[in-house]
């Protein structure tokens, strides 16, 4: 039996707006872009999609800070 609650991480970027959101559930951590209308994919590991959202994000732009909700 599966008993992986969902959980939602938003990424801040340096000015504090919202870059994007990793969930996670029985399937993976799945990881969107602020306003984009899909996500960028499900992952297995959390290291893995916060390394996918931060590589989608403009060149230059620092780590983004990871608030779980």
């Amino acid at each position: 039996m599966d008993t992986t609650s969902p959980a939602l991480w938003v990424a801040y970027g340096s000015d504090g707006e919202v870059v994007g959101m990793i969930r996670h559930d029985g399937e993976g951590y799945t990881t969107t872009i602020a306003d984009a209308d899909s996500s960028l994919g499900t992952y297995p590991t959390m290291e893995i999609a916060k390394s996918a959202l931060h590589g989608h994000l403009p060149p230059g732009s620092e780590w983004p800070r990871f608030q779980e909700h």
